[in-house]
């Protein structure tokens, strides 16, 4: 009884809704894939918005099963409120302004909360150490401003309710396959996020500075 028990598992987690440390780890093993160059820029930016759009864990699957690394009987499922989904720096405005600005270094995950205040965050000047960073913004009555280098790519995914979500000009960073993505996850309940590329600002020499971290 126990055999049978057992072999029924494997086939459970394909249907189970992918949670955020099951979306990281497929990210990793699609960063990896373009540094190397078994995906070439546009399948690498096909696959990373599809990563937002499927639902469950069987459908990430499908994205890395001709990858090394690409999982052969399933996810491994992180538990539920896990250290992977911990966010590495949050940016907090209540009632006032805030801002991450200059020369800093984003973690793969950062929140910025916007509640009758204003948040900055400006990623022209920033160093990246991976290849995938992702905000996750709430405003209710605030406003959220996300401002990143021309040739890093930008993707979005949210929504507003009585307020506004909008991407301008989705960078694509076609002229360097390795340019950091930074993807804009985000809710606003009468307020505005907006994020868009800065006109004339440029991460130089990403691809060396990836393939220096890459190496090391």
């Amino acid at each position: 009884m126990d055999l049978d028990k057992h072999s029924a598992a494997p086939a459970a987690p394909a249907q189970l809704r992918a949670s955020d440390a099951d979306r990281d780890r497929i990210a990793n093993i699609l960063g990896d894939a373009v540094a190397e160059g078994r995906l070439t820029a546009e399948e690498h930016s096909e696959r990373l918005d599809a990563l937002y759009a499927v639902k469950t864990v069987g459908e990430l699957e499908a994205l890395v099963r001709d990858l090394p690394a690409g999982p052969a009987g399933g996810l491994p499922a992180g538990p539920p409120g896990g250290n992977t989904g911990d966010y590495t720096e949050n940016v907090i405005s209540v009632c006032s302004g805030s801002s991450r600005r200059g020369r800093w270094r984003p973690g793969p995950r950062t929140r910025a909360v916007a509640v009758m205040g204003d948040v900055t965050i400006d990623l022209t000047e920033a160093v990246f150490e991976q290849q995938l960073t992702e905000l996750h913004v709430t405003c209710i009555l605030g406003t959220a401003e996300i401002l990143v280098p021309e040739n890093v790519t930008l993707r979005g995914f949210g929504n507003g309710i009585l307020g506004n979500f909008d991407i301008r000009g989705e960078s694509r960073g076609e002229t360097d396959p390795q340019a950091p993505v930074v993807v804009v996850r985000g809710f606003a309940l009468l307020g505005s996020i907006e994020a868009r590329p800065k006109p004339g600002a440029r991460l130089v020499d990403l691809a060396h500075r990836m393939r220096h971290k890459h190496h090391n």
